[in-house]
């Protein structure tokens, strides 16, 4: 019964300290962000035809430009910053704006703007990089075709070198070669790096980046370049996507971006990496960048939406008990905690882990020391991370938006353009069903690489860790264990269930459960013949399973290491009480797992649940605080039921 549960005191918290807390080492480069945005000239717009629209963004990302704000990531000597971190945090903190603003800036910058730094050298930074931080050109990351989106090392387009002339000539074979929904370049992009398979006398090396002119000064399409509108979308219409195909258009040997592979005037095809799917994989993730930007940009539209509602929640009243001379406010009421403060607290862990993989980006892109399995880490936490935060970002939103019923779908209150702008955010920069199969396949090449790596006692321990796991979990050990620890009287079981330590075995245990369970399954289907392809598709469930898992342990971990970085004992304990709200309801949601497999007894799942409402009454007390930290100006939020 609740009576008897462990309650923590009421704690006090002051919500400027938790949001100087949460800004981190880049709380100037944030508050900058905040003062710009809060401007007149960046007030919400609505109901501007598209053309009005799109011109709009572009004068607003010009001014961006203007301040400083879209350069910090590039060189200084081109007119940058330097500092891959700071842009980081000031592209994360522009998507409390205009979302179309946030997304042609990241196609400026990010995508255009990335490719010439990364993929690029010298000669060509040395052309078009100061231009492009001015966004006095505007350019296009053109790798999408109509045939082909996750799938890239299977593009169609082509470049084939012509050793005669010195150039290389890009081609779109067929319609299914069209580059589709690229940012840019309906209306104002006037050059792109195209992604096309390098073609090189009887060599195909795959596929690699070039620099290709689209418009002349005026807009007009150049010879050869034939644009299209992709018109009307569901959200984002101030960005310009559009569709590319090229009719044998001639660039320069020099237009290849040739940081990782080069062709000489004789048309010899060079590279420091011999394999083709490493040089690949290589070049592609320099680009990582997006997918991190991605990841911030959707948890922080969620934290708009969370803000709105739980600012709605506390002043919007509905019924009340009998005979009371007052009607109850909504977030007092349980289903109204259960639906919105679990996303809270999900939304306090997600920011933790943004700032962790940020930081590590930020090493990885300033020559700081980072070996390759560091990268391959990064690449696989930066893929989890935009998957798992994109989708919070859609069900937030989705939620805070039923939360503030009718008012919730007036036009004026935001939750529209959150709802369009951020749709498309689970299928860009990598679709998530994608992204968490490449999570689950990086961890089960580490867990093959481990069990390869043993000696001889090591594996025979390991082999009867899992024999004895498997016999214990079918012969119901587990839940004879957990019924004895749940009837006696000194367990003080609500205090475990608040113990970081335990939460962590929970969720650790089942990650590492789930990777051993699907590689078996794998191993045994190749081992009985079958083909991997088919093996691999029919364990895709097992497989996202475990992805999952991983990446919510991951989460977890971020969240206890930004509380354990906290000096301040008030903020300490209440991000601990969003940090044990995070990972019991996080257990909760998969507690059918947890039941199937033995680690938790009926009664134990049951407390959980009384925890998690318990947790939610407590975080309620804070609700205000807890979303004033994030932060966001009125002026930014600009939605009427949230502001005072």
């Amino acid at each position: 019964m609740a009576s008897t549960s462990y309650r923590p005191a009421a704690i006090s918290l002051d919500a400027d300290a938790l949001r100087r807390y949460l800004d981190g080492p880049y709380r100037e480069v944030r508050e900058l962000t905040r003062r710009i945005l809060s401007q007149p000239e960046h007030a919400p717009v609505q109901g501007l035809p598209t053309d009005e629209y799109r011109e709009l963004v572009l004068e607003r990302m010009r001014m961006l430009a203007a301040e400083g704000q879209t350069g910090m990531g590039f060189p200084v000597e081109y007119g940058g910053g330097g500092d891959v971190g700071a842009s980081i945090a000031a592209f994360e903190t522009l998507a409390h704006g205009d979302l179309s603003l946030l997304v042609k800036c990241g196609v400026q910058f990010g995508l255009w703007g990335g490719a010439l730094l990364h993929l690029g050298t010298k000669r060509h930074h040395d052309l078009y990089l100061e231009q492009t931080i001015r966004a006095d050109l505007p350019g296009c990351f053109a790798m999408t075709e109509i045939g082909h989106g996750s799938d890239v090392q299977s593009l169609g387009t082509t470049a084939t070198y012509d050793p005669k002339t010195d150039e290389f000539v890009i081609n779109t074979p067929d319609r299914a070669a069209t580059k589709h929904y690229i940012g840019n370049a309906a209306v104002h992009g006037r050059i792109a790096a195209v992604f096309a398979q390098l073609i090189v006398g009887t060599e195909k090396p795959g596929v690699h980046a070039f620099i290709v002119p689209l418009r002349d000064p005026d807009g007009t399409p150049l010879p050869g370049v034939t644009i299209e509108d992709c018109g009307e979308k569901i959200g984002l219409n101030g960005v310009d996507n559009g569709m590319l195909s090229f009719d044998h258009v001639r660039i320069p040997r020099e237009a290849l971006l040739n940081r990782y592979a080069d062709v000489t005037p004789e048309g010899v095809y060079e590279s420091d990496i011999e394999n083709p799917n490493r040089r690949f994989f290589t070049m592609i993730g320099t680009l990582i960048q997006g997918r991190v930007c991605v990841g911030g940009a959707a948890g922080n539209a969620a934290k708009n939406a969370l803000t709105i509602a739980v600012r709605h929640g506390l002043k919007r009243r509905q019924f009340g008990p009998p005979g009371g001379e007052s009607e109850t406010l909504l977030l007092d009421y349980r289903t109204h905690q259960r639906r919105l403060l679990p996303l809270l607290a999900k939304s306090y862990a997600l920011h933790f882990a943004q700032e962790e993989v940020a930081a590590k980006l930020h090493v990885a892109f300033s020559g700081g020391e980072f070996s390759e399995r560091d990268q391959r880490e990064l690449e696989s936490y930066a893929a989890g991370l935009k998957a798992i935060t994109t989708w919070h970002a859609t069900e937030t939103i989705q939620q805070s938006r039923e939360a503030c019923g009718g008012f919730g779908y007036l036009a004026e209150n935001r939750f529209a353009a959150l709802k369009a702008d951020t749709d498309v955010f689970t299928t860009f920069e990598g679709d998530n069903w994608i992204l968490y199969q490449l999570v689950a396949k990086g961890l089960l090449t580490d867990y093959k690489d481990q069990f390869a790596s043993m000696d001889q006692p090591a594996l025979v321990r390991f082999v009867a860790g899992q024999v004895v796991e498997t016999v214990v979990e079918k012969s119901l050990a587990r839940q004879l264990i957990g019924a004895l620890v749940d009837v006696l009287p000194a367990s003080d079981d609500e205090r475990e269930l608040r113990d970081r330590g335990y939460q962590g075995e929970l969720l650790r245990w089942r990650e590492e459960h789930i990777l051993a369970s699907v590689a078996r399954r794998l191993k045994s289907g190749i081992d009985n013949g079958f083909d991997p392809f088919r093996v691999f598709n029919f364990c895709q469930d097992h497989v996202i399973h475990t992805a999952r898992a991983h990446v919510e342990r991951k989460v977890f971990d971020a969240f206890v290491a930004g509380i354990d970085r906290c000096e301040d004992p008030q903020l300490k304990e209440a991000l601990g009480q969003l940090c044990d709200l995070y990972a019991l309801s996080t257990i909760e949601a998969d507690r059918g797992w947890y039941l199937e497999h033995g680690r938790l007894t009926t009664q134990r799942s049951k407390r959980i649940t009384t925890e998690v409402n318990l947790l939610c009454m407590d975080v309620r007390e804070q609700a205000r605080e807890l979303v004033d930290a994030f932060g966001i100006p009125d002026e930014v939020l600009a939605a009427p039921i949230a502001l005072p």
